[in-house]
């Protein structure tokens, strides 16, 4: 994969001492430490790197369920394809991808991606970069799929993250996009009330209140009823749990969001051919309480094909100017 420069968009070139890539139009450099190149450091997202370095939570066999449920696509469609994980976290879905035959490439802003590297050990067609999804260091248009699930709800606008991704797609390639899904005013008051709290406490007290969650979320009978209330996680495996409910309630920000305002989003970037993902669980109660937005942490899920009709140029000149 050819990497651009994320501030001016040229193409850079690697430098050997110090290890690393560096811009031959403004100059800047960027170390690759651990085989990986880091265009930026963990920010305000560093809450993520903590947990994802920290827990493990892989699942082969659910991993695969999950990846095809909220992208829409088979995995035995991906083979060949260039694969962009935006937003890849400990690497779990770059892995399902690369098991699958994708050439893919996983970005994250945080040291998450050391996770995820090691957890893609052996796969030579499995890449990863550090760096800001709003200034990929890639030219537009340069994958074949993209995806994100559950990320960029955690930038201070998702919108702006939607769009920049979006640009990675080829005309004809496809993208999808899982986001938070808005619930009910009065959930939303008391996840807003909890968050204020909770986004302030050092990660070792959070965590502590993060495995009480967890415990409840063990409990059948709490977390069928108290789980609307407030977000806890009620996956099968405990270590999930504690990692789930950290993910919910550590990071600065978080946004929700309805299925309108994420189809509209695709449209305006030039997408057609959507396809609304329906949740990976079923049953009655559930799809009831899910379609009437009665479950705190679903999604919004959105599967849509670029247009065919732009030109590189175009798309190239859109990309430079977003990037100021």
């Amino acid at each position: 994969m050819m990497l651009v420069c994320p501030e001016c968009a040229s193409r850079v070139e690697r430098v050997e001492v110090p290890a690393g890539w560096r811009c031959p139009a403004c100059q800047k450099t960027w170390p690759v430490i651990s085989g990986i190149p880091r265009f930026v450091s963990q920010e305000h997202l560093a809450s993520f790197g903590l947990q994802w370095n920290k827990y493990e939570v892989a699942h082969a066999d659910e991993d695969r369920r999950t990846f095809e449920a909220k992208t829409g696509v088979a995995l035995r469609d991906l083979k060949g394809l260039t694969v962009l994980d935006a937003g890849c976290g400990g690497g779990r879905y770059s892995k399902v991808a690369g098991d699958a035959g994708a050439l893919v490439t996983g970005a994250d802003h945080t040291s998450a991606v050391d996770k995820a590297a090691a957890l893609c050990r052996g796969l030579a067609s499995a890449h990863f970069v550090q760096a800001d999804l709003k200034k990929l260091p890639f030219e537009p248009a340069s994958f074949d799929f993209v995806f994100s699930i559950g990320v960029m709800h955690h930038d201070v606008e998702t919108r702006a993250v939607f769009d920049r991704v979006a640009q990675m797609v080829k005309p004809g390639g496809q993208y999808a996009v899982w986001l938070y899904r808005k619930n009910q005013w009065w959930q939303e008051a008391i996840n807003s009330f909890l968050r204020r709290r909770t986004t302030r406490m050092p990660a070792e007290s959070l965590e502590k209140w993060c495995r009480l969650g967890a415990w409840l979320g063990g409990v059948s009978v709490v977390n069928k009823t108290l789980n609307k209330l407030a977000n806890f996680s009620a996956h099968p495996a405990r270590e999930n749990r504690v990692c789930d409910t950290f993910d919910w309630y550590a990071p600065q920000y978080q946004h929700h969001h309805t299925l309108a305002e994420l189809t509209t989003w695709f449209r305006e970037a030039g997408f057609t051919d959507l396809r609304v993902l329906a949740p990976e669980k079923t049953g009655r109660l559930y799809r009831f309480f899910y379609d009437h937005n009665l479950l705190i942490g679903s999604g919004v899920n959105v599967l849509g094909i670029r247009r065919k009709c732009e030109s590189t140029k175009d798309r190239t000149a859109d990309y430079a100017d977003t990037r100021g």
